[in-house]
């Protein structure tokens, strides 16, 4: 954490929080010093709390500080609104704060005590978008209690938060699986390190290296785990490079998905928990079919298997949502790279929008959703306005102290292949309905599928893997294509269709995304 003890830390927010974390850097002494808390209750200010003042208002007092070099803030609010982290922010950096630590996850502390271990610099997803439900972790993940929990793509985006939440559960085991096994190596450290500071619950954690993609493996392995409850959140997932190498993208999504369900189905577990994505609506790439045919594979599983012998009361359940913010290969670390090295920000069309959520909100809700989701439903997550690509570049390059255009240009690219410039939550044949539970939809189908999944697999498998009795076939992507075009309604037009060059006019104001508050600029020459 490159934290020395003779750090003087300022803690914003008096509550729980801003507490617990200032009796744990006192105990352990190793953090530095807590020289006072800032707050704008005024029940608070001018008291002491163990011997730490408590200083206000947060914006009149930042201003009569003397900052170091060394002086950090740690903002420990869980509570607070985008809009107030913003304000925060702003009021920190004017007052010469250049490292702001944040206290991050709502939903991992709101039942929790907060460890400064949680706490990491601030960065642009933590003031972008809108503010994140509060999930009561402790009582959504109570279906987990003292149960064995599998996580496909455990070194991910998603499947590494969900590991970080599931710590919360009182599961017995927790089986990080995953075929990099750097990533797996990260997160199994990250999870001990947690542990050892008193994160959530001891879980056994069991790192595992394996690959989808080989059934025979597959079928070995889940039989020597005895797991209660799959969350597959393993997938290909960028968009061009899979519209590149197609034959990969069916072969580890979709093919690696039916192993895991066949394997799952014959070995005892009883919950399934698919994550899927919008671009499986309506597909217009190869990823996008490949997580269209994924999430068909699990929803006929449910029929197929649930119940029956065999089966073991297996319920299949899907959950679908879009862009979440600061994922591996996502837009956001593309920009922050982009920005460091002054530019340009790359931006493929001035009017592309996408749906944002955080990584932790969206956790919160699949494993929500898992827990109270039925055999073979698909669920969707609320993601709230869709966001101007643009608008977010812009943001970022001003978190980062520069004037978009005049400091950092930002550049139209156009659509890569496999692209569009808007996706869909649902389909024309789908229609979303409230739940009783906060942002979680259900999805209901209007007219039967039209796709015929078990002959579709058969037609690919002789592409993805290889068939002694037609060698010709393996690898042969024009005939992937050609399989696919045939078989999903739709697919052959939305594959095929150009892609639409970025305009140079002017654009009209877009008021789906929250407008910040203005950050402070750079300095000259700094």
């Amino acid at each position: 954490m490159a934290i020395i003890k003779s750090e003087r830390l300022y803690i914003i927010g008096a509550g729980f929080a801003g507490r617990t974390l200032a009796q744990e850097i006192k105990a352990k002494a190793v953090f530095g010093e807590v020289v006072a808390f800032l707050d704008d209750d005024p029940e608070k200010i001018g008291r002491k709390i163990d011997g730490i003042p408590v200083l206000g208002p947060i914006r009149d007092v930042a201003r009569l500080l003397r900052m170091k070099s060394a002086d950090q803030a740690i903002i420990a609010i869980p509570n607070a609104s985008q809009e107030y982290l913003r304000e925060i922010y702003q009021i920190l950096k004017q007052a010469g704060f250049q490292r702001i630590r944040i206290l991050p996850g709502i939903s991992q502390i709101i039942e929790g005590d907060p460890h400064f271990i949680q706490t990491r610099f601030i960065d642009p997803q933590d003031l972008l978008g809108r503010t994140p439900v509060a999930v009561n972790l402790k009582e959504s993940l109570a279906y987990l209690r003292g149960k064995r929990v599998l996580i496909t793509g455990a070194g991910g985006s998603i499947g590494s938060e969900l590991c970080r939440q599931l710590l919360s559960g009182g599961a017995a085991r927790l089986y990080l699986l995953g075929h990099g096994e750097n990533s797996i190596y990260q997160i199994d450290r990250e999870l001990r390190l947690l542990q050892d500071e008193g994160v959530g619950e001891k879980a056994s954690l069991v790192p595992i290296i394996g690959d989808l993609k080989d059934r025979d493996y597959m079928e070995w392995i889940m039989g020597r785990l005895n797991a209660d409850v799959v969350f597959h959140t393993a997938a290909y997932k960028h968009v061009p490079m899979m519209e590149e190498n197609p034959v990969a993208a069916v072969e580890n999504n979709l093919f690696g998905t039916d192993n895991l369900i066949a394997a799952a189905a014959r070995h005892g577990v009883k919950r399934f928990v698919h994550i899927t994505t919008d671009k499986a609506v309506e597909p217009v790439s190869v990823y996008g079919v490949s997580k269209y045919l994924c999430e068909r594979l699990v929803l006929e599983a449910a029929a197929a298997y649930n119940g029956k012998q065999g089966g073991n009361g297996l319920n299949f359940m899907v959950v679908r949502f879009g862009n979440v913010l600061g994922s591996r290969g996502s837009i956001m670390p593309l920009f922050q790279r982009q920005i460091e090295q002054g530019g340009p920000v790359t931006v493929t069309h001035p009017e592309m929008r996408r749906w944002f959520m955080t990584i932790p909100e969206a956790c919160s809700l699949v494993l929500k959703a898992g827990g109270v989701g039925e055999n073979g439903s698909l669920y969707l997550l609320d993601m709230g306005d869709p966001v101007r690509i643009r608008d977010m570049a812009e943001q970022m390059i001003r978190f980062y102290g520069f004037e978009p255009e005049r400091d950092i240009p930002i550049e139209y690219v156009g659509l890569r292949p496999g692209e569009r410039l808007d996706e869909k939550l649902w389909g024309e044949d789908e229609e979303p309905r409230r739940t009783e539970f906060n942002r979680i939809l259900k999805v209901e189908r209007k007219a039967p599928h039209r796709v015929d999944i078990a002959r579709l697999i058969e037609e690919l498998r002789p592409v993805c893997q290889r068939d002694p009795r037609r060698p010709e076939l393996f690898r042969d992507s024009a005939l992937l294509r050609k399989i696919l075009r045939e078989g999903i309604p739709g697919f052959a037009e939305r594959n095929g269709a150009p892609a639409p060059r970025p305009e140079t006019a002017p654009l009209p104001a877009v008021q789906a995304f929250p407008a910040f508050l203005t950050f402070p600029a750079r300095a000259s020459g700094t």
